[in-house]
């Protein structure tokens, strides 16, 4: 029996597919209305993007959705865009595109498999299931095949799953090894038994840091689902501008992005508050899936000690216990993380060059980088917080 054609087709705008389509390919073990493993890839959060105006015209992130169908029926899609500059990836390729144009070629636009400033590992290239093998190759080649045809430069995909960096592999694509920091639930009942893994001095300094925090003089409060108001997102927002203003020179979602989020996505987020004399001065913001706590943004209006790790660590880590989550995930890159409990971690990421020089050569420096990663990660690994015991046990 001859197999159905699959058809590729691109899309401008995510309002040209239906949420239940996509979803079905994003997260179908979110069917029966639990949450989704990774809720970045979900529709209602790359749909917040665009409508927020977060993505598309003058941002350098225009959307070209890649679907893959088959008999009119959508079984694979990928977050796909063509980019202008190297901003908001975190697996970033600035000495590529200088080489690049160095040598005298045009560097952008390229195109991104990636959900637009979010440092999270998931899938990219979103199947149905059922259509393992031939969606996920239909989106690899349908991806390059589109840069080829477009005479762009690259093709990237970034915080790809470790088995779908080994697949891309096997097809062609070059694959890249960087690291982050991650903390991982060893079926803790609290925070204290999280403290008894960590050797000696090691508790003793993140309890001084929380006693330090806890005397900027209010309250730290978690707000989450139908307990989230407007307002909160009001004091966000002021928040996040800073740290957008310091880290980026502006931020990178727009104030419109928090309010549509609101709305379709208030179970999928935690927002962690300092409030002093009835005023917000302090926040991080995560993103909730089936497994993992995700620490996506983080801001204040006061400085005060050990605040910041006080609301994006050990809150982080409280919430994930109480959620009975098995990670929680703390952004890109920070070894100052590792003394809080925050391991290294492997990220993944695909890349197909079109010229076959360059190629080469980005090859061979991502073969050495690999090398460095792992012996980074085997050497920080062993400088952990955790008591030698609890990590023999581990093994």
């Amino acid at each position: 029996m001859t197999q159905a054609k699959i058809e590729i087709r691109v899309l401008a705008s995510l309002s040209q597919i239906a949420a239940e389509d996509w979803d079905a390919c994003a997260c179908p073990e979110a069917a029966d209305g639990t949450r989704p493993l990774d809720p970045f890839t979900t529709h209602r959060f790359l749909s917040a993007l665009e409508a927020s105006g977060s993505v598309g015209p003058g941002t350098g992130w225009q959307p070209q959705y890649l679907t893959a169908f088959q008999d009119g029926r959508l079984i694979a899609c990928a977050p796909l865009y063509a980019k202008g500059h190297s901003q908001g990836e975190y697996i970033f390729d600035h000495n590529w595109a200088q080489a690049y144009e160095q040598a005298g070629g045009h560097y952008y636009p390229k195109l991104q498999i990636a959900v637009p400033f979010t440092p999270a590992t998931g899938r990219r290239f979103l199947v149905r299931p059922g259509f393992d093998g031939i969606g996920h190759s239909a989106l690899v080649q349908g991806a390059v095949q589109m840069a080829a045809d477009n005479n762009l430069s690259s093709l990237h995909v970034t915080f790809c799953t470790q088995d779908e960096a080994r697949m891309g592999e096997e097809m062609g694509l070059m694959r890249r090894c960087t690291q982050q920091f991650h903390w991982r639930n060893d079926g803790y009942s609290d925070f204290e038994a999280f403290m008894r893994a960590l050797s000696s001095r090691k508790r003793k300094n993140i309890r001084k840091e929380r006693m330090q925090a806890q005397c900027f003089g209010g309250d730290i409060r978690v707000y989450q689902g139908d307990s989230l108001r407007p307002e909160h997102w009001d004091a966000f927002w002021e928040f996040y501008q800073d740290t957008g203003a310091r880290k980026w020179g502006a931020p990178y979602l727009t104030r419109q992005f928090f309010d549509i989020a609101h709305g379709t996505m208030a179970r999928d987020m935690a927002l962690i508050l300092a409030e002093r004399n009835g005023r917000y001065v302090a926040g991080a913001l995560n993103f909730i899936g089936r497994e993992t706590l995700y620490g996506r943004y983080w801001g204040c209006v006061e400085h005060h000690p050990c605040l910041h790790f006080e609301l994006c660590y050990y809150q982080a880590i409280e919430l994930a216990i109480a959620l009975g989550l098995d990670r929680a995930e703390a952004g890109a890159q920070g070894e100052h993380k590792l003394a809080r409990g925050y391991l290294p971690c492997e990220t993944h990421s695909l890349h197909w060059i079109g010229d076959p020089g360059f190629a080469g050569a980005v090859e061979r420096y991502l073969e050495a980088e690999r090398a460095a990663t792992e012996e980074e990660i085997e050497i920080l690994t062993d400088y952990g917080p955790f008591r030698k015991a609890h990590v023999e046990e581990q093994e």
